[in-house]
Parts: C-alpha cells; structure tokens; sequence
C-alpha cells in the first residue's frame, strides 16, 4: 500500500519549478544538513556516514534539522543521503575517510580488469539495496507532516564513473580522462548502465515520498564542451526522458526535475533544451545572462550565490543577494535561491540565516 502523507502546508518550490508566478522566490541550500550544523554532530554522533544514510531514522532526523533551524525561512528538505550510494548497489566498497572524503578501496582500473565485467554483467537490484533510502523518504515525509515538500536525488553517470575509476575525489582525473579518451565504447557501456540504474533509483524514491529531484553532476566542468556532449550529456538526458515514463508505468505522477551540473556553464543553452524543469547554476554563471537564456526556453533556474560569501560579512551577502534577485528578474518567476555548490564547512548557522532572511526581504516585497 502507498504511504500516506499530510497535505502540504507550503508548495512554493513546486509551483515554481512548474514556472508559474509565485509570490516570493523559494529557497533552500545544497548541503543543508551537514556538518556546519552543531546538531549534526550531536545526533550523528560515533556512527559512520554511510552508517548513518542507512538508518532511516538518523537519516530523517538530519534532514530535518535545517528545517528545524530555519522554520519559516527554507522551502524544501532534501534527503540525508550521499550519490555513491549506486557505486556501492554496483557492487563497489565505498568508504568515507574523516577529513577526505569518500575512498574506493579497488576502484576500477580498466575494461579488462574482472571487476568491470562483473559490473556490467550484474543484475542490479536498487529496489532491494537501496531499500534503506526509500525507507527514509517515507519516514522524513510522514515527519514534515507537509511543512516543505521533500528533494530526492542521484548522482549523474558522469560523476558516479569520475569516483569509481578515481577512487575518491581528483585534482587531475588522470584515471577517468584515460577511460574516456582511450576507452570510450567501454566508458559509454557503462554510463549507460548508471542511468538506467538512476532512472529506477530516482523513480522508486518518488513512489517512497519525494516530491522533486535533482540530478548531481559535481565533476561536470572537468570535461570539455565537445567531451561534455558525447559522455555527459546523452546520459543526462536519458534520465530525463525516461524518468516521467517509468512513473507512469508505476502508476506515479511526474514530478519536477533539477539537473545541476557543476563547472558545465558552457552547456546552459542545451541543458535548457533537455527535459528538466529546473537548471541548476553554480557561481560561474551570470544570474541576468543566464535568466534570458532560461526564460527564452521556458525553464526555472536555481542557484546561484558564491557559498564563500557566507564566509565573508553581512554587507558581502546583501550584495549577492541584491544581485542575484535583480539577476533572476525580481524572483517572482523562474527562480529557486540556492548556493551555486553546497555549503561548505565552518559556515556560521547565523550567517545562512541572515542570508535566508535577506532573500525574503528584496524579494519577497511585492
């Protein structure tokens, strides 16, 4: 049986991810629950990360601590999650080092390793390994009780092959460039492969409770624009347009989707022809330059304040703030405020706060 859930008491995010006028621009953050956040600590306590993304109840307590903080002031929750967690259903350890991030103890060195084939030959199963994360989302919707609606989200191919074949974060992506350039069949086989595993993990979250979702390509801008066509992209919109088929084949109906793909401010013009509903831009891109090109195609964009800012005074943030409205025509229309990246640590609650409050007042006037 489908769960059930309170109606919703604030929808602004999802109107207008639909494009219609709005009465304020919603607003939340990339990274909102984490570690900048003193009660993340609290109730995360001694468990590992991983260990904490697979108890549905940590898991909903973290996601709902900003929401907590910021009441009245944030319009959407994001699942308490991370995108590796498909590495991992694939068949990949994963573990997550304090201070360094996540680790691939054997990442995959190339085509004829065993390993690959076993990857491509496996059946995977996202319904069952991932079960703890739909279990989450219901249990993170049924607590909101319809304060803010709820963000899913999966990392993109292109980003999920950079960690599996560098094992961990890059300065230089030596390993993925080679398997790109040198390797490109084998490269696409299994860019496919994720996707078609994102459609289904995305499309499951859905029937679990999220109301959006957003598609993470952190390591977009590490490919040129002509590499970015043939091995990011494709696949970006392969989630895209199967993703509203598969719900409809699980008897869902279509909700909005976020691409966000960092560093990749050359490809604006095609994400805006692709099938998502909000473009998601990091702080490379021009909010007023970049707002013409989304209107002319009828897409929302989201983004886009210098996380840095936050580090940098009050007068610094009004600044961004006052620019970013301006920018996205007043935000009435076409624009959900965010970072352009998550936050980052040692950020002062306070300061995102004033940062929150700041968007309501220059935009939120009528």
């Amino acid at each position: 049986m489908a769960p059930q859930f309170e109606p919703m008491k604030n929808d602004l995010i999802l109107r207008t991810a639909r494009g219609e006028k709005v009465e304020r621009p919603p607003m939340w953050v990339m990274r909102q629950a984490g570690r900048y956040l003193p009660e993340y600590h609290e109730a995360k306590g001694k468990h590992d990360f991983f260990d904490c993304c697979r108890s549905p109840e940590i898991a909903s307590t973290l996601t709902l601590q900003p929401i907590e903080r910021f009441a009245g002031l944030i319009d959407a929750a994001i699942i308490f999650s991370d995108i590796l967690v498909i590495p991992q259903a694939m068949g990949m350890e994963v573990i997550m080092i304090d201070k360094k991030g996540p680790h691939f103890p054997e990442p995959l060195a190339s085509p004829d390793d065993a390993q690959y084939k076993d990857i491509m030959d496996r059946k995977v199963d996202v319904k069952e390994s991932l079960d703890y994360v739909y279990k989450a989302i219901t249990l993170t919707r049924q607590k909101l009780k319809g304060r803010v609606p709820l963000i899913g989200f999966c990392g993109a191919p292109w980003t999920l092959l950079s960690y599996m074949v560098e094992g961990g974060g890059s300065k230089m992506f030596i390993q993925v460039k080679t398997w790109i350039f040198k390797y490109p069949k084998e490269s696409q086989a299994l860019l496919q492969k994720i996707a078609e595993l994102c459609v289904e993990y995305l499309a499951l979250q859905v029937v679990a409770g999220a109301q959006m979702v957003q598609v993470f390509d952190s390591w977009a801008g590490e490919l040129s624009p002509s590499s970015f066509r043939i091995f990011s992209l494709p696949y970006l919109q392969y989630i895209a347009d199967n993703l509203p088929k598969r719900l409809e084949e699980l008897g869902q109906e279509k909700v909005p989707m976020t691409v966000f793909a960092k560093g990749a401010w050359y490809a604006l013009e095609y994400l805006c022809e692709s099938n998502y509903d909000v473009i998601g831009l990091d702080w490379l891109q021009d909010p007023a330059e970049a707002y013409k090109v989304a209107q002319a195609k009828g897409k929302v964009l989201q983004g886009n304040a210098d996380p840095g800012v936050l580090y940098g005074g009050r007068e610094a943030i009004t600044m961004v703030v006052k620019e970013m409205v301006a920018g996205f025509g007043g935000g009435k229309q076409g624009w959900i405020a965010n970072l352009g990246h998550g936050i980052t640590p040692f950020v002062k609650p306070d300061d995102l706060r004033f940062f929150f409050e700041e968007i309501h007042k220059y935009a939120g006037a009528s």
